[in-house]
C-alpha cells in the first residue's frame, strides 16, 4: 500500500533525528519511494519554539494503518520523543497522511491526516513528490489544496 507521511523536528540535531528516522522506516515500515527535500518552517498551534524541519515521503509498506501508526510511534520513542504539550517540540514527528484513498476516522487515527489541508509545511513537501495525488475526501489535489491554502492567507493578510 501507498502512503504518503509528514516528517518533522525542531529539537536537537533536527537533521539527525530526520536522517535516523528515515533508516528506522526504511527498516521497520517498508520501501521509501520519494523523499521531498527539507523545508524550514515556523511552528504551528505553539508558537513559540524552535523552527522545524519538515519534508514528506511516499512510502511503499504492507502494514495496516493501525500497524503502521504503532510502528511510527515506536520510533518516535527510540528518537526521544515526549508527549507533554500538544503541538510542543519535538525531537521527530511522524504523521500519516493519506494511506491509499482510505478515509478513516477513529479516535486517535484520521486518514487522511484531519488538518493537513491547513499546512502549509504539510501539503508543499507533498506537492513536490506527488502533485497530483487526490484528497478522497474533497476529491481535490494536492496542489489545489496547497493554492487554496495560500489564497485564504492572502486574503487573511489583505484583511489585516
Amino acid at each position: 500500500m501507498k502512503t504518503i507521511v509528514s516528517i518533522g523536528s525542531n529539537m536537537g540535531d533536527r537533521r539527525g533525528y530526520i536522517d535516523q528516522a528515515l533508516q528506522q522506516i526504511e527498516q521497520k515500515a517498508g520501501h521509501i519511494l520519494a523523499v521531498s527535500d527539507i523545508i524550514e518552517t515556523k511552528a504551528y498551534g505553539l508558537t513559540e519554539q524552535e523552527d522545524f524541519l519538515n519534508l514528506a515521503i511516499s512510502l511503499e509498506t504492507q502494514l495496516q494503518p493501525r500497524q503502521l501508526l504503532d510502528v511510527f510511534h515506536e520510533i518516535e520513542a527510540d528518537l526521544d520523543r515526549v508527549r507533554i504539550i500538544r503541538w510542543g517540540p519535538r525531537t521527530i514527528d511522524l504523521d500519516i497522511i493519506f494511506y491509499e484513498d482510505l478515509i478513516l476516522d477513529e479516535e486517535d487515527l484520521h486518514i487522511p491526516h484531519i488538518d493537513f489541508a491547513n499546512r502549509t509545511f504539510v501539503l508543499e513537501p507533498v506537492c513536490q513528490i506527488e502533485p497530483d495525488l487526490v484528497d478522497p475526501r474533497t476529491g481535490n489535489t494536492v496542489t489545489e489544496l496547497l493554492d487554496e491554502l495560500r489564497q485564504r492567507k492572502e486574503t487573511v493578510h489583505e484583511m489585516d
